[in-house]
């Protein structure tokens, strides 16, 4: 697929990836600086902190960055009951 580029408001070019479906944005001298890691469009920097937001073919960032968000709270599942083992497979760590 075509590299595609990403520009700011005023036309500017300032960075591009690879392709629409690559998850990393490149600085336009080839710096990596940045990914997309839950939608297409958010576009985090190395540290995870928000960068900006792919709009068609521009870069933006939003006033307010938005945050990935807290999952909540899983409640209490109850006991699921006794299962045994297929043969060849062993409980993981995280139940200890």
């Amino acid at each position: 697929m075509a590299v595609q580029h990403l520009f700011d408001s005023s036309g500017n070019w300032i960075a591009f990836r690879g392709s629409p479906a690559d998850k990393y944005v490149f600085s336009k001298d080839g710096e990596w600086i940045g990914w997309l890691p839950w939608k297409n469009t958010v576009v985090v920097d190395q540290a995870g902190k928000y960068l900006g937001e792919i709009c068609q073919n521009r870069l933006i960032r939003r006033s307010h960055a938005p945050y990935p968000g807290y999952p909540g709270y899983p409640g209490y599942p109850g006991y699921a009951g006794y299962f045994p083992l297929p043969l060849g497979f062993s409980d993981t760590s995280l139940g200890e």
